[in-house]
């Protein structure tokens, strides 16, 4: 089955006169008729059996959503999170444990940084940061007591790419666990499993959601990984989605191919745009044509997003800001993978260091022009 087949009908059962689309199994728990199919059920080591029990550890719903997702990442398994930060950390704490040590890179989403420097060693984990675009540097920070190696290929802001496979041969080797944030690219436009991942991570409420309505988060590796974590921090933790969030995401994957072919379209029609404009100094795209890091993206990407970021050459932040409130079209916010186009000022060194300022931009689904227009007169008034 087709990539943007299974979008539409992977993991849908139908029999007889059926909705086209999957009702909402809105329930919290599941009864049965007769006791011994309630204990065979519970307690069932087989893997490949649907067992619903109770919504907290699984439903039919999140099951048809989290079947399409791992078949487009190529993974036995998936299991959906109330948030791309619940899946983050039950992923890492399902192969972290006391005196354990995580190498990271430096650039990854900033709450996933704070927790892996700021929490994780409250309960004896230890961390090394490391820029990723070396893997003799990725591997070179591991040590004996290594646990997990957290990728982010692109990683925020600034776009570095991780040699994947390098990295992810060496792991194995080495016996540590290896987990990707692949947000920006979607399921669409990189499978790290394919390239030796053992967990790839996204936060649904991005691209997979498309609609800037759900906060939903994705793991995917195989069925063993998943089931452990579904059994183990997704019980105990209970951070699963609900169901109505669950049914919310299968309607953006239907869209998914459609809205990342635009996306790949706009982003590189503005990117290109940005890198002829006098005011700006510096465009850091995964699409543009002189990446830095092009081969390394053209080996285990197919397609690059809307999410960009540029310096431009003031940096007196009055400016910048003037430049962010006199646009029409760009609002003002963190997320991004809606239908709808952001902006925001994010200096590369947080807190009070001097540092240079960037403005990411996320281009949504409105008409290139727009967007190109809306850019140039703000940056014509505030920024030439």
């Amino acid at each position: 089955m087709e990539r943007d087949t299974i979008l539409q009908h992977l993991g849908e059962k139908k029999s007889g006169p059926s909705p086209v689309v999957p009702p909402i199994v809105q329930t919290s728990l599941f009864v049965y008729p007769e006791l011994d199919s309630f204990w065979n059920t519970m307690f069932e080591p087989d893997t490949e059996k649907d067992r619903y029990i109770y919504s907290r550890v699984g439903n039919p719903t999140l099951d048809v959503a989290a079947r399409k997702i791992a078949a487009l990442e190529h993974t036995e398994s998936a299991l959906l999170f109330a948030s791309g930060m619940a899946a983050i950390t039950s992923s890492m704490l399902s192969v972290l444990s006391h005196g354990g040590h995580v190498v990271y890179v430096d650039t990854i989403y900033g709450p996933s940084k704070h927790f892996i420097e700021e929490w994780l060693p409250r309960f004896g984990i230890s961390c090394t940061a490391v820029d990723g675009r070396s893997s003799d540097e990725v591997i070179g920070a591991c040590k004996p007591e290594t646990q997990l190696i957290y990728l982010e290929s692109p990683s925020s802001i600034v776009f570095r790419l991780q040699d994947l496979r390098t990295i992810c041969d060496a792991a194995k080797e080495k016996g540590i666990a290896t987990l990707i944030d692949n947000s920006y690219a979607s399921p669409l436009f990189q499978q790290p499993a394919d390239l030796g991942v053992d967990l790839v991570i996204h936060s649904a409420t991005k691209y997979i959601s498309g609609h800037s309505d759900v906060v939903a988060g994705v793991v995917a590796g195989t069925r063993e990984r998943m089931t452990r974590i579904m059994e183990q921090e997704g019980q105990w933790l209970g951070a699963l989605l609900p169901p109505f969030p669950a049914w919310l995401l299968l309607r953006g994957l239907r869209t998914l191919p459609i809205r990342m072919k635009a996306a790949q379209e706009t982003g590189n029609i503005v990117g290109a745009f940005l890198a002829t404009r006098p005011e700006v100094e510096t465009v850091l795209h995964v699409g543009s044509p002189d990446f830095d890091q092009k081969a390394l993206r053209d080996q285990q990407m197919s397609g690059t997003s809307s999410l960009l970021s540029f310096r431009p050459k003031v940096q007196d932040l009055d400016r910048i800001k003037a430049f962010i409130h006199d646009l029409k079209i760009f609002q003002i916010g963190v997320s991004w993978g809606g239908f709808e186009s952001l902006a925001l000022p994010i200096p590369l060194v947080p807190g009070d260091s001097p540092s240079d300022w960037v403005i990411r931009i996320y281009c949504g689904l409105e008409d290139v022009k727009d967007i190109c227009g809306d850019l140039a007169q703000s940056l014509e008034r505030h920024l030439a």
